[in-house]
């Protein structure tokens, strides 16, 4: 049931907050991947993979939790748990100790985006909690505009240890925040079986065709999306020879398109249907991402091509996870908690795909991340188009 408490500015924007906190958690030192690699001695792109494992597994046990207990005193834990994690990264001193802090940073970032999905499922209907998702897409879309800007002056002025303290400033003023959250998860509408039996909610969600079609359309256009961000320092910066203060705008640009169709959306789901978006949202995307890997195959318009086909491809987000994750949740409205969070896991776990492929991969091309955009596009735009 909605109240201005929960349809003010203050709840929207700690809700965006919360969305913004994975694509924050990785972003901002993006710039800085290069850097830590020869820092580390290790394969910076690992850090990545480590977060997205943690932040996959932990959404799996948070997701039965919150339906249990409530939406609050899971997102009090899991900021706690993100600002030892952010401090932990701060104080690493080789590759394994930062990915170890990273799978534990995700421990607690997880709940942010999770849950923020969940309480918009718990509070409106199919068509208003899309569009609901599509206005915390706008606002949460500063963070991954800011934080590689941020993260790319900083690295010119000081090291990339500070990055990670300043995520530690920013997950205590998270966790204040959290106070004037109101729960949106009425006691009477809690699972009142044990947290053990909540997880068989797992089972059922994965036999729901009409679920997994839209999770596992945005779970493959996700692999691609990490595909892009996961490879685009290595690509923009040492192929291309992008200075990192100047990367942040190249990736910036991209998050201008998602909140640009996202306000678009707004509109769109109140005159055409979810699945009708999804179906020609994902069909843009893989058009952008196929002729984007066909130019760097024929060496055709180099990074200024990259960049506006990218752009067209990134664009499309705006529409995609709105829609789908409002049509998947809509196919199973008594299990938010556990359906928002298999719809996280899967989809931020599907960068780890993206990652490992990289990591193993790689040519010291921008091939490698092209194929891989241009394939799981593609799949994303086919699970769309099934009936």
């Amino acid at each position: 049931m909605t109240s201005p408490k929960t349809t003010g500015l203050p709840f929207v924007l700690i809700l965006s907050a919360l969305m913004a906190f994975t694509s924050l958690s990785t972003d901002i030192y993006l710039p800085a991947m290069p850097v830590m690699t020869a820092d580390l001695h290790g394969n910076a792109e690992l850090t990545i993979t480590g977060f997205l494992i943690g932040f996959a597994i932990a959404q799996l046990i948070w997701g039965p939790i919150s339906d249990h207990l409530g939406r609050r005193i899971p997102l009090f834990i899991g900021m706690a748990l993100f600002v030892i994690g952010s401090a932990g990264c701060a104080l690493a001193t080789d590759i394994t100790h930062i990915v170890f802090w990273r799978v534990f940073q995700a421990l607690g970032a997880c709940t942010g985006p999770m849950l923020a999905r969940a309480m918009i499922r718990d509070l409106f209907s199919r068509t208003r909690a899309a569009q609901m998702l599509s206005t915390l897409v706008i606002v949460m879309a500063i963070a991954p505009i800011a934080g590689p800007l941020i993260g790319g002056q900083m690295i010119k002025f000081t090291s990339w240890h500070s990055i990670f303290w300043l995520l530690v400033v920013i997950g205590i003023l998270m966790f204040a925040s959290l106070w004037w959250l109101p729960e949106t998860l009425a006691e009477e509408k809690r699972v009142k079986a044990s947290v053990k039996g909540a997880f068989k909610n797992y089972a059922a969600l994965l036999r729901n065709r009409k679920f997994m079609q839209f999770t596992l359309s945005l779970t493959s256009y996700y692999v691609a999306a990490y595909a892009f961000i996961t490879g685009s320092p290595f690509v923009y910066i040492r192929y291309f020879g992008v200075a990192p203060q100047y990367y942040g705008w190249l990736f910036a640009v991209n998050i201008v398109g998602v909140m640009g169709m996202s306000f678009v959306n707004r509109r769109l789901v109140n005159r055409y249907s979810l699945e009708i978006l999804l179906k020609y949202a994902s069909s843009v995307a893989a058009l952008a991402a196929v002729a984007m890997a066909a130019s760097v195959w024929f060496h055709v318009g180099g990074i200024a091509l990259i960049v506006v086909l990218i752009f067209i491809f990134f664009s499309m987000n705006g529409i995609i996870a709105a829609s789908s994750t409002a049509a998947a949740l809509d196919a199973v409205p008594g299990n938010a908690g556990s359906a928002s969070a298999l719809i996280g896991s899967l989809q931020y776990g599907s960068g780890i795909v993206s990652s490992l492929l990289l990591a193993t991969l790689s040519d010291g091309t921008p091939w490698t991340m092209a194929w891989i955009i241009a394939l799981f596009a593609t799949l994303a735009m086919l699970l769309a188009q099934k009936k």
